[in-house]
């Protein structure tokens, strides 16, 4: 595939935006003081990607969505070894949106962030296992 191939762009796009969003997870955990909502957002988006990058990769089309159940879906429809690590996202797929927002719950706990930031990078590299290295950031 030549490297400036759309589907080759698109995907190392996706994976790329995974990347920075897993990096700051990291970087607002080790705030002092944590911003525990902020790393809890971080770990939901750079999930998402990565699964959207590897759907891109595949060429799965996938629903405009934070559902991590729904998207992790797609990906183990494709790929069944993929089942364990995307049930294990789903865990993180509600911080797209609570926290957030005025009456939510105020902030995740530590633990629960040190959780969802394991969990995103579980999610990366297995999607990034299921693509090739042109692609990886």
């Amino acid at each position: 595939m030549p490297p400036d191939s759309p589907q080759l762009v698109e995907t190392r796009e996706w994976f790329v935006k995974a990347a920075r969003d897993l990096r700051a997870a990291e970087v607002l955990l080790a705030a002092t003081p944590p911003l525990l909502g902020e790393v809890a957002f971080h770990c939901q988006q750079a999930a998402e990607k990565a699964m959207k990058g590897y759907l891109t990769w595949h060429d799965i089309p996938f629903p405009k969505s934070h559902d991590l159940a729904r998207i992790g879906g797609l990906c183990v429809g494709h790929d069944r070894n993929l089942e364990t690590v995307c049930r294990n996202a789903d865990e993180v797929s509600v911080f797209a949106w609570v926290f957030r927002y005025p009456g939510d719950p105020s902030e995740p706990t530590h633990p629960e962030t040190q959780s969802a930031v394991r969990v995103a990078r579980e999610v990366f590299e297995a999607m990034l296992s299921g693509v090739p290295p042109e692609v990886r950031p």
